[in-house]
Protein backbone atom coordinates (compact mmCIF):
# COMPACT_ATOMS: atom_id res chain seq x y z
CA UNK A 1 0.00 0.00 0.00
CA UNK A 2 1.68 3.38 -0.98
CA UNK A 3 -0.68 6.00 0.15
CA UNK A 4 0.93 9.02 1.41
CA UNK A 5 -0.64 9.93 4.46
CA UNK A 6 -0.28 13.34 6.07
CA UNK A 7 2.38 12.85 8.20
CA UNK A 8 2.17 15.29 11.50
CA UNK A 9 5.46 15.76 14.01
CA UNK A 10 4.04 15.97 17.49
CA UNK A 11 6.63 17.78 19.90
CA UNK A 12 4.92 17.53 23.19
CA UNK A 13 4.14 16.07 27.00
CA UNK A 14 3.27 12.53 27.83
CA UNK A 15 -0.10 12.37 29.39
CA UNK A 16 -0.82 8.91 31.58
CA UNK A 17 -4.49 9.71 31.31
CA UNK A 18 -4.69 9.68 27.39
CA UNK A 19 -6.64 13.52 28.22
CA UNK A 20 -4.02 15.20 26.82
CA UNK A 21 -0.67 15.44 25.59
CA UNK A 22 1.05 13.00 23.24
CA UNK A 23 -1.97 10.52 23.13
CA UNK A 24 -4.56 12.96 22.67
CA UNK A 25 -2.33 14.45 19.52
CA UNK A 26 -2.27 11.50 18.32
CA UNK A 27 -5.60 10.24 18.80
CA UNK A 28 -6.86 13.52 17.36
CA UNK A 29 -4.26 13.79 14.19
CA UNK A 30 -5.43 10.15 12.97
CA UNK A 31 -9.17 11.00 13.38
CA UNK A 32 -8.63 13.99 11.06
CA UNK A 33 -6.94 11.92 8.65
CA UNK A 34 -3.58 12.26 9.46
CA UNK A 35 -0.49 9.90 10.59
CA UNK A 36 1.83 11.39 14.07
CA UNK A 37 4.86 10.76 14.86
CA UNK A 38 5.66 12.01 18.33
CA UNK A 39 8.89 13.13 20.39
CA UNK A 40 8.24 13.89 24.20
CA UNK A 41 9.06 16.66 25.67
CA UNK A 42 8.42 16.04 28.93
CA UNK A 43 7.18 13.37 31.73
CA UNK A 44 4.52 14.05 33.43
CA UNK A 45 2.46 13.05 36.46
CA UNK A 46 -1.14 13.80 36.65
CA UNK A 47 -4.65 12.43 36.79
CA UNK A 48 -7.81 14.64 35.98
CA UNK A 49 -7.54 16.51 38.93
CA UNK A 50 -4.33 18.43 38.39
CA UNK A 51 -0.74 17.92 37.17
CA UNK A 52 1.52 17.15 39.99
CA UNK A 53 5.04 16.69 38.51
CA UNK A 54 6.49 17.70 35.03
CA UNK A 55 10.15 15.98 33.94
CA UNK A 56 11.34 17.67 30.81
CA UNK A 57 13.17 15.29 28.52
CA UNK A 58 16.75 15.66 27.93
CA UNK A 59 16.96 18.32 25.26
CA UNK A 60 19.69 16.00 23.09
CA UNK A 61 17.71 13.32 23.00
CA UNK A 62 14.72 15.62 21.36
CA UNK A 63 17.16 16.27 18.86
CA UNK A 64 18.32 12.51 18.29
CA UNK A 65 14.29 11.26 18.11
CA UNK A 66 13.00 13.96 15.88
CA UNK A 67 15.85 13.57 13.27
CA UNK A 68 15.49 9.53 13.22
CA UNK A 69 12.07 10.25 11.96
CA UNK A 70 13.96 11.54 7.96
CA UNK A 71 11.76 8.43 6.41
CA UNK A 72 8.76 10.87 7.14
CA UNK A 73 7.94 13.42 4.91
CA UNK A 74 6.36 15.87 7.19
CA UNK A 75 3.24 18.11 6.37
CA UNK A 76 2.72 19.69 9.69
CA UNK A 77 4.48 20.35 13.63
CA UNK A 78 2.44 20.89 16.41
CA UNK A 79 3.71 21.85 19.57
CA UNK A 80 2.12 21.47 23.25
CA UNK A 81 3.72 21.04 26.55
CA UNK A 82 7.62 23.33 26.90
CA UNK A 83 8.64 22.64 30.13
CA UNK A 84 12.24 24.21 30.24
CA UNK A 85 14.43 26.64 28.38
CA UNK A 86 16.62 23.32 27.11
CA UNK A 87 13.23 21.85 25.67
CA UNK A 88 12.72 25.63 23.79
CA UNK A 89 15.82 25.21 22.33
CA UNK A 90 15.35 21.74 21.17
CA UNK A 91 12.21 22.32 20.03
CA UNK A 92 13.53 25.24 17.63
CA UNK A 93 15.93 23.51 16.50
CA UNK A 94 13.76 21.04 15.57
CA UNK A 95 11.75 23.49 13.74
CA UNK A 96 14.26 25.06 11.93
CA UNK A 97 14.90 21.78 10.26
CA UNK A 98 11.70 21.71 8.30
CA UNK A 99 11.64 25.14 6.93
CA UNK A 100 8.20 25.74 5.34
CA UNK A 101 6.32 22.89 7.30
CA UNK A 102 3.14 24.53 8.93
CA UNK A 103 4.09 24.79 12.49
CA UNK A 104 0.76 24.87 15.02
CA UNK A 105 1.38 25.35 19.08
CA UNK A 106 -0.59 25.01 21.42
CA UNK A 107 1.30 27.10 24.53
CA UNK A 108 0.51 25.08 27.81
CA UNK A 109 1.22 27.24 30.29
CA UNK A 110 -1.07 26.12 33.03
CA UNK A 111 -2.22 23.11 33.53
CA UNK A 112 -6.66 23.05 33.78
CA UNK A 113 -6.37 21.81 38.04
CA UNK A 114 -4.18 25.08 38.18
CA UNK A 115 -1.05 24.12 38.45
CA UNK A 116 1.81 26.52 36.56
CA UNK A 117 4.02 25.16 33.77
CA UNK A 118 5.98 27.42 32.89
CA UNK A 119 7.75 30.87 33.86
CA UNK A 120 8.63 34.42 33.51
CA UNK A 121 11.90 33.84 31.68
CA UNK A 122 10.59 31.29 29.53
CA UNK A 123 7.55 32.98 28.33
CA UNK A 124 9.73 35.63 27.53
CA UNK A 125 12.41 33.16 25.53
CA UNK A 126 9.24 31.56 23.87
CA UNK A 127 8.54 35.17 22.69
CA UNK A 128 11.44 35.66 21.20
CA UNK A 129 12.80 31.98 19.81
CA UNK A 130 9.77 30.37 18.99
CA UNK A 131 7.17 32.66 17.89
CA UNK A 132 8.69 33.91 15.18
CA UNK A 133 8.36 30.51 13.78
CA UNK A 134 4.40 29.73 14.45
CA UNK A 135 1.95 29.60 11.51
CA UNK A 136 -0.75 29.64 13.48
CA UNK A 137 -0.76 29.76 17.88
CA UNK A 138 -3.91 28.14 19.86
CA UNK A 139 -3.79 29.90 23.09
CA UNK A 140 -7.11 30.37 25.30
CA UNK A 141 -8.11 33.73 26.46
CA UNK A 142 -5.67 33.62 29.62
CA UNK A 143 -2.70 32.18 27.49
CA UNK A 144 -3.01 35.17 25.09
CA UNK A 145 -3.25 37.38 27.92
CA UNK A 146 0.08 35.96 29.45
CA UNK A 147 2.12 35.84 25.82
CA UNK A 148 0.83 39.17 25.13
CA UNK A 149 1.61 42.44 26.23
CA UNK A 150 0.38 43.24 29.74
CA UNK A 151 -0.90 47.33 28.68
CA UNK A 152 -2.97 45.72 26.03
CA UNK A 153 -6.77 46.28 26.75
CA UNK A 154 -8.28 43.50 24.74
CA UNK A 155 -8.10 40.08 22.36
CA UNK A 156 -7.56 41.98 19.48
CA UNK A 157 -4.93 44.44 20.69
CA UNK A 158 -2.98 41.21 22.41
CA UNK A 159 -3.33 39.08 18.76
CA UNK A 160 -2.12 41.85 17.00
CA UNK A 161 1.40 42.30 19.26
CA UNK A 162 1.60 38.39 19.07
CA UNK A 163 1.51 39.16 14.96
CA UNK A 164 3.66 42.01 14.88
CA UNK A 165 6.33 39.27 16.62
CA UNK A 166 6.37 37.56 13.84
CA UNK A 167 3.51 34.76 14.39
CA UNK A 168 1.29 34.78 11.16
CA UNK A 169 -2.21 33.36 12.79
CA UNK A 170 -3.85 33.48 16.51
CA UNK A 171 -6.56 31.03 16.57
CA UNK A 172 -8.28 32.19 20.16
CA UNK A 173 -10.29 30.43 22.14
CA UNK A 174 -12.96 31.75 24.84
CA UNK A 175 -13.86 28.45 26.71
CA UNK A 176 -11.91 29.26 29.50
CA UNK A 177 -12.94 33.11 30.63
CA UNK A 178 -16.24 34.61 30.14
CA UNK A 179 -16.54 36.44 26.60
CA UNK A 180 -17.54 40.11 26.68
CA UNK A 181 -20.70 40.31 24.55
CA UNK A 182 -21.09 36.31 24.03
CA UNK A 183 -24.15 35.10 25.59
CA UNK A 184 -23.40 32.35 28.73
CA UNK A 185 -24.39 29.51 26.28
CA UNK A 186 -21.91 30.35 23.54
CA UNK A 187 -17.86 29.72 23.54
CA UNK A 188 -16.24 31.99 21.03
CA UNK A 189 -13.15 31.39 19.04
CA UNK A 190 -11.93 33.88 16.94
CA UNK A 191 -8.83 33.90 14.08
CA UNK A 192 -6.52 36.38 13.88
CA UNK A 193 -3.86 37.14 11.12
CA UNK A 194 -2.68 39.44 8.44
CA UNK A 195 -6.53 39.45 6.71
CA UNK A 196 -8.26 40.49 9.86
CA UNK A 197 -10.32 38.85 12.14
CA UNK A 198 -12.69 35.97 11.98
CA UNK A 199 -14.89 34.50 14.31
CA UNK A 200 -16.92 31.05 15.21
CA UNK A 201 -19.53 30.89 18.19
CA UNK A 202 -20.50 27.26 19.47
CA UNK A 203 -23.18 26.11 21.94
CA UNK A 204 -21.26 25.74 25.45
CA UNK A 205 -21.02 22.14 26.79
CA UNK A 206 -21.60 21.16 30.69
CA UNK A 207 -18.45 20.14 32.32
CA UNK A 208 -14.99 20.95 32.68
CA UNK A 209 -12.22 19.28 30.27
CA UNK A 210 -8.74 18.00 30.44
CA UNK A 211 -7.13 18.27 27.06
CA UNK A 212 -9.51 20.49 24.85
CA UNK A 213 -6.84 22.42 23.94
CA UNK A 214 -4.55 19.29 22.67
CA UNK A 215 -7.53 17.87 20.65
CA UNK A 216 -8.01 21.36 19.24
CA UNK A 217 -4.22 22.24 18.08
CA UNK A 218 -4.04 18.82 16.88
CA UNK A 219 -6.74 18.21 14.75
CA UNK A 220 -5.93 21.67 13.10
CA UNK A 221 -2.33 20.72 12.00
CA UNK A 222 -3.99 17.13 10.90
CA UNK A 223 -6.11 19.68 8.38
CA UNK A 224 -3.27 21.81 7.33
CA UNK A 225 -0.96 18.68 6.77
CA UNK A 226 -4.04 17.88 4.27
CA UNK A 227 -4.04 20.93 2.58
CA UNK A 228 -6.82 22.74 3.96
CA UNK A 229 -6.42 26.77 3.90
CA UNK A 230 -6.29 28.19 7.07
CA UNK A 231 -9.74 29.28 7.21
CA UNK A 232 -11.29 25.73 6.72
CA UNK A 233 -8.71 23.94 8.61
CA UNK A 234 -9.83 26.15 11.79
CA UNK A 235 -13.25 25.66 11.53
CA UNK A 236 -13.07 21.84 10.28
CA UNK A 237 -10.72 21.59 13.73
CA UNK A 238 -13.27 23.59 15.97
CA UNK A 239 -16.34 20.83 14.34
CA UNK A 240 -14.06 17.99 15.61
CA UNK A 241 -13.05 19.04 18.81
CA UNK A 242 -16.78 20.11 19.45
CA UNK A 243 -17.68 16.79 18.94
CA UNK A 244 -14.88 14.82 21.07
CA UNK A 245 -16.09 16.69 24.08
CA UNK A 246 -19.56 16.32 23.41
CA UNK A 247 -18.40 12.53 23.16
CA UNK A 248 -16.26 13.10 26.61
CA UNK A 249 -15.97 10.36 29.16
CA UNK A 250 -15.77 11.23 32.82
CA UNK A 251 -13.65 8.25 34.40
CA UNK A 252 -14.23 9.60 38.03
CA UNK A 253 -15.28 13.14 39.89
CA UNK A 254 -12.78 15.67 38.14
CA UNK A 255 -12.36 16.97 34.76
CA UNK A 256 -14.04 14.91 31.49
CA UNK A 257 -11.83 13.29 28.62
CA UNK A 258 -12.28 13.77 24.85
CA UNK A 259 -13.58 10.64 23.66
CA UNK A 260 -11.44 11.65 19.76
CA UNK A 261 -11.97 8.05 18.38
CA UNK A 262 -15.81 8.57 19.32
CA UNK A 263 -16.73 11.10 16.45
CA UNK A 264 -18.66 9.58 13.77
CA UNK A 265 -19.14 12.78 11.71
CA UNK A 266 -15.55 13.67 11.21
CA UNK A 267 -14.45 17.21 10.28
CA UNK A 268 -17.36 17.27 7.29
CA UNK A 269 -19.81 16.75 9.79
CA UNK A 270 -22.46 18.97 10.85
CA UNK A 271 -21.59 21.04 13.80
CA UNK A 272 -22.91 23.48 16.24
CA UNK A 273 -21.04 26.43 15.16
CA UNK A 274 -22.44 29.88 13.42
CA UNK A 275 -19.86 31.77 11.50
CA UNK A 276 -19.37 35.65 12.23
CA UNK A 277 -17.94 37.70 9.47
CA UNK A 278 -14.76 39.56 9.75
CA UNK A 279 -14.71 42.62 12.17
Amino acid sequence: MNEQLPVVLVLAGHDPTGGAGLTADGEAISACGGWAVTVPTALTVQDCHDVHRVVPVPANLIGDMARRLGEFRLAAIKVGLVASLETLDAVVDVVKAHPGVPVVVDPVLKAGGGKELSTTALVDAFRARLLPLVDILTPNRLELARLADPQAQDDSERARRLLSLGCRAVLVSGSDDPDVGVPGDEVELALYSAEGRFAWRWRRLEGSFHGSGCTLASALAARLAAGDPLQLACERAQRFAWQALAHAWQPGKAQSLPRRLAVTEGVHGAGQGVTLPPQ
